[in-house]
């Protein structure tokens, strides 16, 4: 041990990976964090051995794809590889996120290291659209020439960033020229949020199924929780490789196998099935402004919930009224996906607006007004 406080950089990762004290009795829920972080080292490793095939420009961005599946050694393997890490890498924070709801991992003192991932997953959301466009196939030019015209319904500015996104009076080259220089970068953006979030985690500690506050009945990292999360990722590689070989298409869409034509409109356009729920909110509003602003306003209504949310006991073990709506949440997100999936009539329509005002009633209504209730039994 006095060696390794000589040199920093092996003191820093002893402290943060060897004697970092965890609470004993977190489970495997508590693995979402590194699998999520295997997946970004896994994006960022595929993505610039693809860049160095890919050619970003409208003429040849979709036979340059079909030249890396058919012609580059192993071609096939680092795009499919690729294309379901994005929805990998979703899975994962999807269920670390819930798993944070579960047990209100929000709460203090972990508001910013909330509020950090909360900018993580808006990173994640822009990096996998624009990432989306890049084979310019149909579902790729006609998402980027939907989501993009969403901004033109700001007043004054709208059509303005509409333009300055694209690069000109259309969705066309420089679209794809900046959408590539974007999604390469954002990675490395989303990599620098990642060593934040985990100095912040390190602040105050994880939190545990119970609730409360561990300082006593705690282990050391490793081997406690080293050999937990290389189970957990080995179990990972395995649910992961099976979409590689066996259903590289399933989450994906056949339109995107069209090479992009500005004369055909697909009979329905949709975006990855991890962007579904906030768009069956966006077309659940028949105002087009008040749609941008709700499905925007529904990620961005995570970022207060530490500061507006404030229960006394945090473990929806402890709290049946909160394990009821949260699951229901849950069951209404699902709903959702699937409204988004489907095209504006009936029954979905109609579903996809109840469904809307669930989410939001749960947030700024049912969540605080539960810690009420809960407070004045917990009193009796």
């Amino acid at each position: 041990m006095r060696y390794v406080k000589r040199f920093p950089l092996l003191n820093m990762y002893y402290n943060a990976l060897v004697y970092y004290p965890v609470p004993s009795n977190i489970t495997y829920y508590w693995n979402f964090g590194i699998l999520a972080g295997v997946c970004l080292a896994v994006q960022i490793i595929t993505g610039i051995t693809l860049a160095m095939h890919y050619t970003p420009h409208i003429d040849f961005a979709f036979t340059s794809v079909e030249h890396i599946m058919r012609d580059v050694t192993y071609g096939w393997l680092l795009r499919y590889v690729h294309a379901n890490g994005a929805s990998m890498f979703f899975i994962v924070v999807y269920l670390h996120m819930f798993r944070g709801l579960y047990y209100s991992s929000y709460s203090y003192p972990r508001e910013i290291l909330w509020c950090s991932g909360v900018v993580i997953y808006g990173l994640m959301m822009a990096t996998g659209f624009i990432g989306y466009v890049l084979p310019w196939g149909q579902m790729s030019f006609w998402g980027a020439t939907v989501i993009t015209n969403l901004f033109s319904a700001f007043p004054i500015i709208g059509t303005e960033i509409v333009y300055w996104l694209w690069g000109g009076f259309s969705v066309d080259n420089p679209t794809l020229n900046k959408f590539f220089s974007l999604h390469y970068l954002l990675p490395f953006a989303i990599l620098g949020m990642v060593i934040l979030h985990v100095v912040f985690l390190h602040e105050h500690g994880s939190n545990n199924p119970l609730g409360i506050r561990a300082t006593v009945d705690q282990l050391a990292f490793t081997p406690y929780s080293t050999y937990k999360d290389i189970f957990s990722i080995i179990g990972f590689c395995m649910f992961f490789g099976f979409f590689v070989y066996f259903m590289p298409n399933l989450l994906g869409h056949s339109d995107n196998y069209i090479p992009a034509n500005a004369m055909v409109t697909p009979a329905h356009i949709v975006p990855e099935w991890y962007y579904l729920p906030f768009y069956a909110i966006l077309r659940s509003i028949p105002d087009k402004l008040g749609g941008v602003i709700a499905m925007f306003g529904a990620i961005l209504i995570l970022i207060p919930l530490p500061f507006f949310v404030k229960a006394e006991v945090r473990s929806a073990a402890f709290r049946p009224i909160y394990r009821y709506l949260f699951w229901l949440f849950f069951i209404d997100t699902l709903l959702l996906a699937w409204v988004g999936g489907n095209a504006v009539k009936y029954p979905f329509y109609e579903l996809g607006q109840l469904c809307t005002i669930y989410y939001f009633v749960y947030f700024i209504v049912l969540l605080p007004l539960c810690c009420l209730v809960e407070k004045y039994l917990w009193k009796k």
